[in-house]
């Protein structure tokens, strides 16, 4: 007893195994199956999608999941907080799947994540919703009267959508004992009911007989639908109606028009007068072919009311019945095949797509995925997608029909920076059918550009002397990147220039790629510059390049030439540059070189040479560019023994730069008497130093007799000044001399002039005279003695000098 427990046990977790090992094999390759009833209402649970693929739920959020929509009914739905598929609305399954055993419908899950596709079937199983029903509830049927027991007249089926033990099981007829029931199971397993004669009828016993036809099907609880059914019996008849072909098949296209006559019925009955009126009718039919077919019940002929579409029925097959008056009747069976016709072009849907891509992603990215499927069949269903244009992707196919839009080759956003790729997708049939699909796709840029500069390198020439802050040159790079990977900053590469920092020399502009000199160069320093500028883009990690910069300094005329020879005299030197000439040269001769020299570069430093003064103008002259003194002529008896020549040294520059050489020349013989003629040159330069000498004392020692004159006057003035303020105002010895004549250098110069008199001694140094100036008193001191007495100092005695004035002269004398 154990061992059969275990035994079964162990197969329960084989199968156990077996179903997880075809569930994980299904979700690899990306096909979940679910099984749900029918007629559930609308969000009802159908399986765990996350689940399934081994995702958790918030992840399966996160990678963008969702139910592919495709222009149809959406039957299903998936949350994406929970990850469940449920039901989008209450399904039938006979409305779904009418005719069809096994009702399975497909959804597809895209995870747009990972550009992965899911199919999901899910199975419709059947609930017992539908009762068995017949076409028509009240069946006529008539029958001779002469009809032998045993006959077996059809009867209408019932039809009841359900399938499996839902559908119709079984017959039952009831009412009358003349009929029994036979139902006859077909090959498709159809159960066909058949009306059996058990007892002979008789007419006059009774016209009529009244039956009930009861179907059944199999369901718990079963459903039951009736039909009744009428007999009349007929007298006799002989002939039943034969139809021409016992089945009538005919092939017709889908796009056939509507009110089209498909075929004609033909049945035939050898009697006559109302036996032999012969009425078609429909023996079977579904209900979906009986919107689509008209049987005329005269002519026997079958017309189409409704359009075909051979992709929603590809074949119908009904049972046609020809009745004469007499109740006798035939059967055939009628085939209608529909032929497919290329009606549909192919579907081309876009299930997911990115709308922009990297130029960095690798080959075989996915940028799309499509769905396909044309409703033809055969040729006209093929289905061949391909790429319009030269473009760097290529379809791969995918799950079922699915294809995959990936990248051929690495991207370049530099090249094209956007694609619109059209995809098209043609069927095989004649003539082809064809749709497409376009998918705009922006490439990203990455930062895999370096500036390139506009030159290979750049030069500038920047004349010498320059204002700080001068422009020198802009450098420019692009960059062919987008966006901030097209910035471009540029800075000076590491360097130095006569020991200093290169920064210190020039700048670069961050933004612009202006290059500016932030001192004054010279040329005489520095006569060329080269540097390095660097662009940068504004990447992460930055892409950088670098050229190079050469600055040339340009010479400007700023130097003056300089004389190395002959040197300039220092003072009190004595002579320099002297050169002997002998007298006996001749024409051309070399007498002396004036060797100058220029700091500056090209023109500015092209020096010639001029004779500016010479003491002898035609005995000399100077080569323009060698500076060479030569003859002009051969020295003369008559030309002076020391000449002086002045050179002047110019350069080419503008304005033009000059110097001036001078140079002593001495005609002479020999050393010695180059010596004796500068000995003798050089000794009255003595007498010369003592005059200036002498001529600075003098002028020293007029300057001190001056000042003492000036400090002198000042004193007398201060002296009579102090003797004025001194004597009483009403002094009579000076009461008739007016105050103004003791006023100022001039009152002094007045009064001695007024008072001056003249002292003769002789021998006799008793005998003397005193004679004054009368023309000095009468001058300078006119006489106004007061009213009440005469002036003392005048009197006679001035009058007798006026008088005497003459004889005094020989004394004088």
């Amino acid at each position: 007893m154990w061992e059969a427990r275990e035994g079964r046990c162990g197969r329960r977790q084989r199968a156990l195994l077996c179903c997880v090992l075809v569930a994980a094999w299904e979700a690899a390759w990306g096909q979940l199956r679910y099984s749900v009833p029918e007629e559930l209402p609308k969000g009802s649970f159908v399986g765990d999608v996350a689940k399934d693929l081994a995702l958790q739920p918030a992840a399966l959020r996160d990678r963008g999941a969702r139910i592919l929509d495709r222009g149809r009914t959406r039957y299903f739905a998936l949350h994406a907080n929970s990850g469940h598929l449920v039901t989008a609305e209450r399904l039938d399954r006979e409305q779904l799947c009418e005719g069809v055993q096994r009702c399975v419908l497909r959804c597809e899950v895209i995870v747009e994540g990972e550009m992965k596709v899911y199919e999901i079937e899910v199975e419709i199983t059947d609930i017992n919703d539908n009762a068995p029903s017949f076409n028509e509830v009240q069946i006529d049927e008539s029958m001779s009267e002469v009809t032998a027991p045993g006959s077996r007249f059809p009867l209408a089926e019932a039809h009841d959508p359900d399938v499996g033990m839902n559908s119709l099981q079984s017959y039952d007829l009831s009412g009358d004992e003349h009929f029994s029931l036979s139902v006859q199971a077909g090959a498709d397993g159809t159960k066909r009911p058949e009306l059996v004669l058990a007892k002979a009828l008789d007419r006059e016993e009774a016209a009529f007989h009244e039956l009930v036809l009861r179907a059944s099907d199999g369901g718990e609880p079963a459903r039951t639908g009736t039909a009744r059914i009428r007999v009349s019996v007929l007298d006799a008849n002989d002939n039943a109606p034969v139809f021409s072909q016992a089945v009538y098949a005919v092939r017709v296209p889908e796009d056939v028009a509507v009110g089209s006559t498909l075929l004609t019925l033909t049945a035939t009955d050898t009697d006559d007068g109302m036996n032999a009126n012969v009425k078609f009718s429909w023996q079977k039919i579904s209900t979906k072919a009986s919107k689509m077919f008209y049987l005329d019940p005269e002519t026997g002929s079958i017309r189409l009311v409704r359009s075909l579409d051979f992709e929603e029925g590809d074949s119908y097959e009904l049972q046609v019945q020809a009745r004469d008056g007499g109740g006798l009747f035939d059967t055939a069976i009628v085939s209608i095949s529909v032929t497919d016709v290329n009606d549909n072009a192919p579907e081309l849907t876009v299930s997911s797509a990115l709308s922009e891509i990297s130029e960095d992603a690798p080959s075989g990215t996915v940028v799309a995925l499509l769905h396909v499927q044309d409703r033809d069949s055969g040729a006209n269903g093929e289905v061949r997608c391909s790429l319009v244009g030269d473009v760097p992707f290529r379809l791969r196919s995918s799950v079922g029909s699915y294809y995959s839009v990936v990248t051929a080759r690495e991207l370049d956003r530099e090249e094209v920076s956007e694609y619109n790729v059209t995809v098209r997708a043609a069927d095989g049939g004649s003539p082809s059918l064809r749709s497409s699909a376009v998918l705009a796709l922006r490439v990203l840029d990455v930062n895999d550009n370096a500036p390139v500069f506009a030159e290979a390198r750049y030069s500038a020439r920047l004349a010498e002397n320059n204002a700080e802050g001068a422009l020198v040159l802009t450098v420019r790079a692009w960059d062919a990147d987008w966006g901030q990977n097209a910035r471009v900053r540029y800075r000076l590469a590491e360097g130095r220039v006569r020991g200093a920092p290169l920064s210190s020399y020039v700048s670069v502009q961050a933004e612009t790629g202006a290059l500016y000199a932030l001192r004054s160069f010279d040329y005489e320093e520095v006569r060329e510059v080269g540097l390095w500028v660097r662009a940068e883009d504004g990447g992460a990690p930055a892409l950088s390049s670098n050229v190079s910069v050469r600055l040339l300094i340009v010479d400007e005329n700023d130097n003056a030439p300089q004389v190395l020879y002959p040197p300039a005299a220092a003072p009190g030197a004595g002579w320099t540059g002297v050169e002997l000439a002998p007298r006996s040269a001749e024409p051309g001769a070399l007498v002396a070189k004036v060797v100058a020299v220029d700091a500056d570069a090209g023109q500015n430093a092209w020096l010639s040479y001029e004779l500016a003064k010479a003491t002898e103008p035609g005995l000399f002259r100077v080569g323009l560019h060698s500076g060479e003194v030569r003859t002009a002529r051969s020295p003369l008896a008559r030309d002076a023994p020391r000449h002086s020549l002045v050179v002047v040294v110019k350069d080419q520059g503008r304005p033009a730069l000059s110097a001036t050489a001078t140079l002593t020349v001495v005609l002479a013989e020999s050393v010695a008497e180059l010596l004796s003629e500068l000995g003798s040159a050089a000794a009255p330069a003595e007498p010369a130093g003592s005059l200036t000498r002498w001529l600075v004392l003098a002028v020293a020692a007029v300057s001190c007799l001056f000042l003492a004159f000036l400090l002198l006057l000042l004193a007398l003035r201060l002296r009579r000044w102090r003797r004025s303020q001194l004597l009483p105002p009403a002094s009579g010895a000076l009461r008739g001399v007016p105050a103004s004549h003791f006023v100022g250098i001039d009152g002094v110069r007045a009064f001695l002039h007024s008072y001056s008199h003249e002292v003769s001694l002789t021998a006799d140094s008793r005998k003397s005279q005193r004679r004054w100036a009368a023309d000095s008193c009468c001058n300078t001191l006119p006489a106004r003695p007061p009213p009440d007495k005469a002036a003392p100092l005048l009197g006679d005695d001035a009058a007798g000098a006026r008088g005497a004035q003459p004889d005094a002269l020989p004394n004088q004398k």
